[in-house]
């Protein structure tokens, strides 16, 4: 497939452009900053862009089967640059005919499967006093890609570390005694990159752990 991976240089993002390209995809990396991406392959395709350039979000977006996305809040998101990157990318998204767009988030986005659940109540309300413009903008992201009429899937996922790729990954809503406070970076991208071709969670927003 010709894939499009936003965030392509963040630690999650790595891991899926090299496990894309092990699949045997196409892949283009949209980056701001090429030289943070290391990887070479002849499939991979390195396109320099920024966000908030609509013309170049849609450039990238043409010819593309899927679109990922492992943005995510860093520095300052007061201006809320993910949820105007994410709008642009819905945007060429819609012009190219482009339909499957897999992306992250955390448990600050909420779901209606969701039952009460304390610790990652206590992890959101952290992030909502210490960081609210991060929580405001993956809040602001959710939101907008639910109300687009796209085939999205939204992976919510819960703290993130560099251990090896397990293959087993809980899958759930929170509340329900099944996911977990730690996930695998190269597990996230393993799940986020399956997505592109499973239908079970279109337009739903799973929570995954170890």
């Amino acid at each position: 497939m010709n894939l499009i991976v936003f965030g392509a240089t963040g630690g999650t993002g790595k891991q899926l452009v090299e496990q894309a390209l092990a699949a045997g995809n196409q892949v283009v990396a949209f980056v701001r900053n090429p030289s943070k991406l290391t990887t070479r392959h002849e499939h991979l395709t390195i396109v320099q862009g920024d966000l908030a350039d609509q013309a170049a979000v849609e450039r990238a977006i043409k010819g593309a089967d899927a679109v990922i996305s492992t943005l995510g809040p860093r520095g300052d998101s007061s201006n809320k640059p993910i949820t105007r990157g994410t709008q642009n990318i819905l945007a060429a998204m819609r012009k190219h005919g482009v339909r499957r767009f897999v992306l992250c988030a955390t448990p600050s986005a909420s779901d209606p499967n969701d039952g009460p659940d304390f610790k990652f109540k206590a992890m959101v309300t952290l992030v909502k006093l210490t960081m609210r413009p991060a929580y405001e903008e993956i809040v602001n992201v959710a939101a907008v890609v639910r109300a687009s009429d796209c085939d999205w899937t939204i992976v919510r996922v819960p703290l993130l570390t560099d251990d090896p790729k397990s293959g087993h990954v809980k899958v759930g809503y929170l509340g329900k005694g099944v996911i977990g406070t730690r996930l695998a970076r190269a597990d996230m991208a393993d799940f986020m990159l399956r997505q592109v071709q499973d239908t079970t969670y279109v337009r739903q927003a799973p929570a995954i752990s170890n």
